[in-house]
């Protein structure tokens, strides 16, 4: 406790580190009013009935990473899910597209300019989707939430929308900048925790005590379990030889076993509701009849059955190794570490480096993918013990567990090495 006190007495003092603190707050504050402004000529009553109903489907998801500015029907309603899908794509371009891969090799000053090409591509994306995501309302809704057949209506609130999520793409970056922490995952942070109280007070009104404190366990027990795995990672060791002083160096390069992050829940989950989204819109048709009810009855994200959760789980296990084919080229590690005149003990460098790493990572890549999987199905698994409904659901999804540990994992380094840095220079 003392030394957490002295920690924050610490911040405190650290003039930069406070101004950079109380600017993330600010800012944090200021997404928060944004979720709230609502854009006229929408049914708000009608949307957050359709939100509560809908719990752990595409929607209720959907609502959750955007803090309930869906519910609000709220100038940042698509958040910054169009941001997350343009970056997503142009990491997936980057290995097909020989420009975008030159790109990365040239450091900083790339990674700017393709910061600059995502950033373009959100806007034609936030502008599609804020049109899909009315119109995907509007079908799961019984009621009319907004007109899409007026055209006159629909186009100033697209382009209201996609306003919205560059401006809290510019707050992201701003926060990234100037403040503490990557801005963009604090945006995705402050959207989650901003829902927990309500989650909490639902419980509080539908469920009994021992439920309550149940829920309260396993929440807690899931949170210590991604702690523990997010800062997991394998040491390779690794010796460099020193050319002046003739020495060894021995070090070690850290393998992360969750190497992929959240992209293959994001992915998993845009699969599996694309099924529950095309019933909507074939809903009524005697041709599709059958495959509607089958969807409805298996595949329904508010519903989750056995075959939806086994579908779940192995489209994150594959998305996993997917992505981290993609983000993990151990032939350039080996070539880096060869460069700096390094090996691993009992591995000629080049090739045999190459085949190691390689071994290493699909051996992680495997419990990393598992873990992923078993916290994405846990709650929904969970909720079904306890009998269903979003009354009894813990009171942050797998999904959102991740999201908020990183975060804060990340905050937490960020602030001790700001902290470690200000002391050095006052040396």
């Amino acid at each position: 406790m003392n030394q957490v006190l002295n920690t924050l007495r610490h911040i405190i003092r650290t003039k930069s580190l406070r101004e950079k603190i109380i600017f993330t707050i600010a800012m944090l504050v200021l997404f928060r009013i944004l979720a709230h402004i609502t854009i006229p000529g929408a049914d708000v009553t009608g949307i957050k009935s359709l939100i509560g109903q809908q719990g752990e489907s595409a929607l209720g998801v959907f609502s959750l990473l955007t803090g309930g500015a869906m519910e609000n029907f709220s100038v940042v309603l698509m958040g910054l899910t169009p941001y997350i899908n343009a970056a997503i794509i142009m990491q997936l371009l980057g290995v097909i597209v020989p420009s975008l891969e030159s790109l990365k090799k040239e450091g900083e000053a790339g990674q700017q300019k393709i910061n600059q090409y995502t950033r373009r591509l959100t806007v034609p994306l936030a502008f599609a989707q804020s049109y899909g995501m009315m119109v995907l309302i509007n079908r799961f809704s019984p009621t009319q939430i907004v007109d899409t057949t007026d055209f006159t209506i629909m186009l100033p609130m697209m382009l209201t929308v996609t306003a919205g999520t560059m401006l809290l793409v510019w707050i992201g970056e701003l926060i990234s900048e100037k403040g503490i922490g990557n801005g963009i995952s604090l945006l995705i942070f402050a959207g989650i925790v901003s829902v927990v109280p309500n989650q909490i007070a639902g419980a509080f009104q539908s469920a009994t005590l021992p439920i309550i404190l149940l829920l309260a366990a396993a929440t807690a027990i899931l949170t210590i379990f991604v702690v523990y795995v997010l800062e997991a990672d394998r040491k390779v060791p690794v010796v460099y030889a020193s050319k002046k002083s003739g020495q060894q160096q021995r070090s070690f390069l850290p393998l992360k076993i969750n190497q992929a992050g959240m992209i293959p829940i994001i992915f998993a989950i845009s699969i599996i509701s694309f099924p529950s989204i095309m019933s909507q819109v074939l809903q009524g048709n005697a041709q599709f009849e059958f495959l509607t009810t089958w969807i409805g009855e298996n595949l329904n994200p508010a519903s989750p059955t056995l075959v939806y959760n086994v579908i779940y789980f192995f489209l994150i296990y594959g998305f996993t190794f997917f992505y981290v084919s993609i983000v993990f080229d151990p032939k350039k590690m080996a070539e880096n570490i060869q460069k700096r005149s390094g090996f691993v003990p009992g591995y000629r460098p080049g090739t045999e480096t190459e085949n190691l790493l390689e071994g290493i990572m699909q051996r992680l890549c495997f419990w990393g993918a598992l873990f992923l999987a078993t916290v994405a199905i846990l709650p929904l698994l969970f909720q079904q013990f306890l009998g269903g409904g979003t009354s009894v659901a813990l009171f942050v999804s797998g999904a959102g567990i991740i999201i908020v540990v990183s975060v804060v994992l990340d905050l937490i380094r960020r602030i001790n090495a700001h902290l470690v840095m200000h002391d050095y220079d006052k040396l």
